[in-house]
């Protein structure tokens, strides 16, 4: 590294991955800390002999083979290090001194100093003595994918049968020819890669993933007890909320529970995309919940959030990243967290290619605001959309006063509202089409299409005619 470029380092200011030292004399314990976060987490830089603002010192000219060979020593010693993390250390002589760089790439294992774990954030090297925090780092470094494992008690009989029919629906719509749609529910899990085998151990079964997908709601209280999903609004009543959606059951239901929720809440203004009117909120809504459903770390006990405030919907939940920091369409790489999951939501149209969920955000984002979104990932992947000024308001003077979740009956929140929307525009008896639901819905055509053959397999709605011909009305009603 040359002067020049350990200058243009330096200007960058401590952070995830870079770290300044004094370093008078030997290191210390500090510098063998960040040794030890740096291997933990996604790897960096310690400068030393250089001070907390940047400004270069020096160290002792007289102490560089000794401070280099200490660093080794001290790595090396199975009584103050466990592993052992892999470091290189380089010598970068400036006009004001010799600065040494201690390059520390992250590592497979998860690292002890003196017996003590200690993981980054931001600039600050964190201990970490909590199991779960500690059990998450393990699966991070493993590249573990959660959603895999196996449970072998766990049968066909504890999904849910009309979920299951529900799924060929969804997917014949998308494309009447799809390989799942020939085979029978056994052989459809293992195409889906629902059901898995431990080439390790020879253990087979129902994964985590198909729990989470079909299963019901008391098999994933049974497997996942701590999994749930707040949705929340916060603008009249900012310490706790004025009104709440709490959600626990399978990943499909979740889905269409929190999508009308946000929806409902969120203004819709007029949106323009290349000439052609588009609803920016609901492709924003659409990307959030996806993205907290699918890219999620189950087996963390963090309850994941999705908060609509005055200034924007902001969403969390626990996620499983080497990379910990802003995300922006310049520097992001999509990672999957859950790619068997992502892979179901793509079959059923409920999600698309990876990385497109992030493009989205920050273009309907403009459109919808003029402002970019706020994502950052780490362990908790955070998201922050903003709302058109003035919007929130004008939605909550609008939005009709409801009972919280905990106080809706059941027949409310499984009807859900799009549903009622629909029975609403039709209650006069007339008919209507998928087209002319989406535009009245404000939703798209795949949506509303969605939705009104969800109303006729349940026997609430009559479809007449075919192809863009087609019109449904009311059971039990004539048409007009």
């Amino acid at each position: 590294m040359t002067p020049e470029e350990l200058q243009s380092h330096l200007s960058q200011g401590e952070g995830v991955s870079q770290e300044f030292k004094r370093c008078g004399a030997l290191p210390e314990a500090d510098v063998f800390e960040t040794v030890c976060s740096f291997a933990n987490r996604q790897g960096g830089s310690i400068f030393l002999g250089v001070d907390d603002d940047g400004n270069i010192l020096g160290v002792n000219p007289k102490l560089v083979r000794d401070i280099e060979r200490n660093i080794a020593n001290v790595t090396c010693n199975p009584n103050t290090f466990g592993p052992s993390p892999a470091f290189e250390t380089e010598r970068i002589d400036t006009a004001h001194g010799v600065v040494i760089r201690v390059w520390v790439p992250a590592g497979p294992s998860v690292y002890r100093y003196r017996n003590v774990v200690y993981d980054r954030r931001a600039d600050a090297d964190v201990k970490v003595r909590d199991d779960a925090q500690i059990s998450l780092m393990y699966m991070r470094k493993q590249n573990l994918y959660s959603e895999r494992r196996i449970y072998p008690y766990v049968g066909v009989g504890d999904l849910r049968a009309d979920l299951i029919e529900r799924v060929r629906g969804m997917i014949r719509l998308r494309d009447p020819d799809h390989p799942w749609l020939k085979l029978d529910v056994e052989h459809m899990l293992r195409a889906a890669k629902l059901y898995g085998r431990d080439r390790q151990t020879g253990e087979q079964g129902l994964t985590l993933a198909a729990v989470l997908l079909l299963g019901s709601d008391e098999v994933i209280g049974d497997v996942c007890p701590a999994y749930q999903t707040d949705a929340l609004v916060r603008r009249r009543n900012l310490d706790r909320y004025d009104d709440r959606l709490t959600v626990a059951t399978n990943l499909i239901d979740s889905y269409d529970r929190l999508l009308a929720f946000a929806q409902e809440r969120l203004p819709d203004p007029f949106v323009l995309e290349d000439g052609i009117r588009v609803s920016a909120r609901n492709i924003i809504c659409r990307e959030l919940v996806s993205n907290l459903l699918i890219h999620r770390e189950y087996t963390h006990p963090f309850i994941a959030r999705l908060v609509i405030g005055n200034d924007g919907v902001r969403t969390e939940n626990a996620s499983r990243a080497l990379f910990e920091g802003r995300v922006t369409l310049d520097d992001f790489n999509p990672m999957p967290k859950n790619p068997i999951i992502a892979g179901f939501f793509t079959q059923i149209g409920r999600a698309d290619e990876l990385g497109s969920g992030t493009r989205n955000l920050y273009r309907y984002s403009m459109l919808y605001s003029g402002r970019e979104p706020v994502l950052e990932d780490g362990d908790v992947f955070r998201a922050f959309v903003p709302v058109p000024d003035g919007g929130a308001r004008d939605a909550a003077a609008h939005m009709p006063v409801v009972p919280s979740a905990e106080e809706k009956p059941p027949t409310t929140r499984k009807t859900g509202r799009i549903d009622a929307v629909i029975l609403d525009m039709l209650s006069d008896g007339g008919t209507i089409s998928s087209m002319e639901a989406s535009e009245r819905l404000g939703v798209t055509s795949r949506t509303a299409l969605r939705h009104l053959t969800g109303l006729v397999r349940t026997g609430v709605l009559v479809a007449e005619g075919a192809g863009r011909g087609r019109r449904y009305r009311l059971a039990g009603t004539g048409t007009r």
